[in-house]
């Protein structure tokens, strides 16, 4: 089987959020199933690939020139990297302000036709897109070009909606992309995909009602079977206590010594006072966004002396976010730290050494954080939304399977209310046992979610 993948992101090539991860680990995991996968990827530039040839792509002249760059890049094998109008830009979407790119329309749809000329040239048996930035490719490919197809849905947030004239460049359905007078690509992809599949079985449950849907949920209500929820995995060679070489000691299941080691090291890198054995420290790696929840952890964080707990917190984005939580930090010396930015290592030290992981998301259609807190024995505590609900479990209401403490409500009283309970759970050392050893035995890999795609590919191939 040959499937050519495509995607805006993929670690390391380009990252902003969670998609890139599981990009990357889907193509690892496929290619280790003898699946072959052509990944194509656009071409922003600074990438060094080895044994590299670059060839001319037969695209429309709005989209020209494009060309393809393939070869290997250390560590993860052979990539494709697309070139065209515009794509070569310091960061995927946004300038350093944070405000999206004026061309990213024009950006887009030309990668996404450098993609459909690729399609062309290769012929899979599969052809596998990723979020908006790709849904294009679906509509710039003629009935009889187009391979069966994937949609994998990450977010439906973003939906890449522009001017109306874009639907007159497109090959076929161009209708399908209508959205109130403007285009609309990811509308156009879910309509036009042979199945669409969503990051978590429940976020294909919620984007039907009209609250989570935004604006699709009439859409995706109508694809019946052909919408599959596939829960993503995480790279457990990366994410793996035992041989991670971000910290400071290694552990594992059967010998947690090195949790306390990194736990003691998290302290001092977020200038925390670590009097209090009885105060559990508290991480967050996450976007600084609205749909993280911010603001409610930022609400509950006041709260904090009373549980009593501590809080690292390690992310960028949104600059009222970051000063918010700069404030909090500067008011609360010793019990709140904040860095921002994103730092791989200490990311890793975070899920080490933290003894609980706070996720307050408005909506979370998978999330890779409390999965990655959980292989490496840190108990999360979340809302009840999305691929949240699919992989953690409640250890008050179901106590004999329970890996962390859930909020049935998405507001700062929920979150206080759970990290309380949170506390309690942890300060009883068998219940913080139980709970580490269940989250650190589960299977959080990609083995399943391959599989499952695998599958896919299969019934409509």
């Amino acid at each position: 089987m040959h499937v050519l993948m495509t995607s805006a992101e993929m670690s390391p090539v380009a990252r902003v959020g969670g998609m890139a991860e599981a990009v990357a680990g889907l193509v690892r995991q496929l290619r280790a199933d003898d699946v072959t996968v052509t990944i194509a990827l656009p071409d922003y530039g600074g990438i060094d690939l080895r044994n590299g040839h670059t060839r001319t792509l037969d695209v429309p002249e709005w989209a020209a020139p494009a060309t393809a760059r393939t070869g290997q890049l250390d560590g993860h094998g052979e990539i494709t990297l697309v070139d065209g109008p515009g794509m070569a830009k310091p960061h995927p979407y946004n300038d350093p302000t944070g405000q999206a790119f004026d061309d990213n329309d024009l950006r887009f749809f030309a990668f996404s036709a450098g993609v459909a000329a690729l399609a062309r040239e290769l012929r899979p048996d599969v052809l596998h897109v990723n979020d908006w930035h790709t849904a294009a490719t679906l509509g710039l490919l003629t009935d009889d070009e187009a391979p069966p197809s994937v949609l994998t849905i990450h977010t439906l947030a973003y939906q890449g909606v522009t001017a109306p004239y874009w639907m007159g460049r497109l090959a076929r359905r161009a209708d399908d992309f209508a959205w109130y007078g403007d285009t609309n690509p990811l509308l156009g992809g879910i309509r036009l995909a042979d199945r669409v599949v969503t990051v978590s079985p429940n976020y294909a449950n919620e984007i039907l009602d009209e609250h989570n849907g935004m604006g699709l949920h009439g859409v995706l209500a109508q694809l019946g079977d052909r919408l599959v929820g596939i829960i993503n995995g995480i790279d457990t060679g990366e994410w793996n206590p035992a041989t991670d070489p971000h910290l400071p000691a290694n552990f594992y299941a059967g010998y947690m010594r090195g949790k306390s080691i990194s736990r003691t090291e998290l302290h001092h890198r977020f200038g925390l006072a670590t009097d209090g054995p009885s105060q559990p420290l508290i991480g967050m790696v996450t976007r600084l966004v609205e749909q993280k929840g911010i603001d409610l952890a930022a609400d509950a964080a006041r709260f904090l002396a009373g549980v009593p707990a501590r809080l690292a917190v390690l992310g960028s984005g949104d600059a009222h976010l970051v000063d918010r939580l700069h404030a909090l930090a500067a008011d609360h010396p010793g019990r709140i730290g904040f860095v921002d930015g994103y730092d791989a290592a200490l990311s890793h030290l975070i899920f080490a050494g933290a003894d609980l992981l706070l996720m307050p998301s408005r909506f979370e259609p998978c999330g890779l954080a409390q999965m990655q807190a959980m292989a490496y024995g840190t108990i999360p505590v979340v809302t009840d939304v999305g691929g949240l609900h699919d992989t953690v479990i409640d250890a008050d209401r179901d106590p004999e399977h329970g890996t962390g403490f859930v909020s049935p409500s998405v507001d700062a009283a929920g979150m206080v209310d759970a990290i309380h309970r949170a506390t309690r759970g942890w300060n009883s050392t068998k219940r913080r046992s139980a709970m580490r050893y269940r989250g650190m035995s589960t299977d959080w890999s990609w083995a399943g979610p391959a599989q499952a795609y695998v599958d896919l590919y299969r019934a409509i191939s």
